[in-house]
């Protein structure tokens, strides 16, 4: 074992438990974070109104766009360690360690740069409603100040991740989170500030995460140590992190592309339904940040046995996470259905707002298993070092048919219930094509290998 502490053993033994135990606190960090990212709405719908509201909600698809390329580069960081971590090479997880690092710090600055030039432009392209327009250009700014940190941590966390320790990361989280919440209300209720207000409190709340998670990696035992004067760029992990990673960022970019298509076409039915589509997708976000986890855990699992050559292994990873992805939207997409009234009501009391957002989330529940699949068979073909093949997938199953969908459907009939019907039909085909490429890469890692016979449990 690479680390004394904290780390798991995911090459050998039953596989759900670890799955589990792995994943939850993934998916506690993803809801903390989805919480404090409400909290924002939440603060800004309740004390400064539905135009503050909807200014925050229209930035989102665009903020994904710039940030998700860069993004992308750390699941090539979590593939990468946790390969090396299987193979029980102490060297090469320190070089892709501070590399990762390294790319964090250049990457979160480019997107920073970028985020703060392009955020007007961007927002009137979109056709983001005009009274709207100055609050959400202002938010935006203002929350790409934080970005190096935000990508320092996240690539930090997907390093702790690669080694099997899930929970340090969400530690800081809620630290950090905890943070924003006391912030948000100081900045809006007791200085009467607006979104620059809940803008300023994510900021510093990243800032503050990412010295928890620097701090974490200084003390750290073996091969995951960080230590500043060893921080460069190695040339071939480089190479290895952007092979995976670079694909899994386009695939956001482009996904976040056919998402600002989408938001420029919310944004033509006007504010209240901005407001009202950004209430609910917020909602949403926390069941797909729960099928969020199973990606991290497939990435993760699936790339230790990779580097472990127990290719067995990896279709018992696939069934576990099958099995995940449909009792969570058995569970959460119920719950969403039974009382989506009353949370979207923690946003706001306008009840056109709420009455659109539950016409919105009524078509997305129906299907949402699909969402799951597209999202999560990913990482097990990325786990494998097939990373392009899914980044294809995504790209015309789900982007393009989302073009086309725009471009017809919606153009004979556009209706709010035509826009949003656009969603599960696209994750249907993505995540039919995803199982495919799983598959497909399965196939091919196994034409190499030694039979493994050892009885697998789940």
């Amino acid at each position: 074992m690479i680390l004394r502490k904290r780390s798991m053993d995911m090459t050998s033994g039953p596989l759900l438990g670890k799955v589990l135990i792995f994943a939850l606190p993934i998916m506690a960090m993803n809801i903390l974070q989805l919480l404090f990212n409400a909290a924002d709405m939440v603060v800004v719908g309740r004390f400064s109104g539905s135009h503050a509201l909807a200014a925050v909600g229209a930035t989102g698809p665009l903020i994904n766009l710039i940030v998700n390329l860069f993004m992308g580069l750390s699941v090539g960081t979590s593939v990468i360690v946790a390969q090396d971590s299987g193979a029980g090479d102490k060297v090469a997880v320190s070089r892709s360690v501070h590399t990762s690092i390294a790319i964090s710090i250049i990457g979160g600055v480019i997107v920073m740069l970028l985020g703060l030039a392009l955020a007007e432009p961007l927002l009137t392209m979109m056709g983001t409603p005009e009274d709207i327009l100055d609050l959400s250009v202002l938010y935006m700014r203002i929350f790409f100040i934080g970005m190096p940190a935000s990508m320092v941590y996240n690539f930090s966390a997907a390093i702790l991740r690669s080694v099997g320790d899930s929970r340090r990361p969400m530690y800081y989280l809620i630290i950090s989170g905890i943070v924003n919440v006391i912030l948000n209300l100081f900045f809006v209720v007791v200085f009467h500030m607006s979104v620059d207000g809940v803008a300023w409190a994510t900021v510093i709340s990243q800032y503050i995460s990412v010295i928890l998670i620097i701090l974490c990696l200084l003390k750290s035992d073996g091969a995951i140590r960080f230590i500043p004067k060893k921080m460069r760029i190695d040339g071939d992990k480089l190479k290895s992190i952007v092979k995976i990673g670079l694909p899994a960022g386009l695939q956001g970019l482009l996904f976040s592309i056919s998402n600002v298509l989408i938001q420029s076409a919310v944004n033509s039915f006007g504010s209240t339904m901005v407001a009202a589509s950004s209430a609910a997708g917020n909602v949403e976000g926390f069941i797909g940040t729960t099928m969020n986890a199973y990606y991290n855990a497939a990435i993760t699992f699936t790339g230790q046995n990779m580097g472990a050559k127990k290719y067995d292994r990896i279709d018992t990873v696939a069934k576990v996470v099958t099995v995940l992805i449909f009792a969570t939207w058995i569970v959460l997409g119920g719950a969403t259905l039974l009382f989506g009234r009353p949370m979207l009501g923690l946003y706001t009391s306008d009840p056109q707002v709420i009455d659109l957002g539950m016409l919105r989330m009524k078509i997305m529940m129906v299907a949402y298993f699909t969402c799951g699949t597209m999202n999560v068979y990913p990482g097990l073909t990325r786990g494998m070092g097939y990373s392009i093949l899914p980044m294809l997938c995504t790209l015309l199953g789900a982007c393009l048919m989302r073009i086309v969908w725009l471009a017809t459907i919606f153009a004979w009939y556009p209706t709010m219930v035509m826009l949003f019907i656009c969603y599960p039909v696209t994750w249907g085909l993505a995540g039919l094509g995803q199982v495919g490429v799983f598959f497909y890469a399965r196939k091919q890692i196994r034409k190499p290998a030694i039979p493994n016979t050892e009885a697998l449990k789940i």
